[in-house]
C-alpha cells in the first residue's frame, strides 16, 4: 500500500512496516514515532541506527540482543519504546518487524 508520510510516498506492508528501507529519513521515523505514541529524543536514533545496521548485515533482531548491545540496556530500550519495543522500534528504524515478534 502506498500512503505519504511526512511529505513523502512511501510503501507499506499490511502491518504498516515500510517495504523499503531506502524510503526512510528522520522525518518519516517522527511521523511513525507519533502514530506509535512514541516522541523521539536524541536517545533514540543510536538505537534505530544499530537496528538497521544488524537488518541490513541480516542479523536476527531480539531484545536481547538489543539490551547487548552497548548502545541501550534492557530496561532502556523498555523505557525508549514501550508497549514492545522491538516491533515499535523496528517499524520506526523502517526495517521489517523482526520475526521474534508476534
Amino acid at each position: 500500500m502506498e500512503t505519504t508520510i511526512a511529505g513523502k510516498q512511501v510503501k507499506l506492508n499490511e502491518q504498516g512496516y515500510l517495504t523499503d528501507l531506502n524510503e526512510w529519513n528522520r522525518d518519516v521515523a517522527a511521523a511513525l514515532a507519533a502514530e506509535e505514541g512514541v516522541e523521539l529524543g536524541e536517545e533514540h536514533w543510536p538505537v534505530l541506527e544499530y537496528l538497521q545496521s544488524q537488518h541490513k548485515q541480516e542479523v536476527p533482531l531480539t531484545i536481547r540482543n538489543v539490551g547487548k548491545s552497548g548502545i541501550v540496556d534492557i530496561k532502556g530500550f523498555y523505557a525508549l519504546f514501550p508497549g514492545g519495543p522491538l516491533k515499535k522500534a523496528s517499524r520506526i528504524a523502517g526495517i521489517p518487524k523482526p520475526a521474534s515478534c508476534i
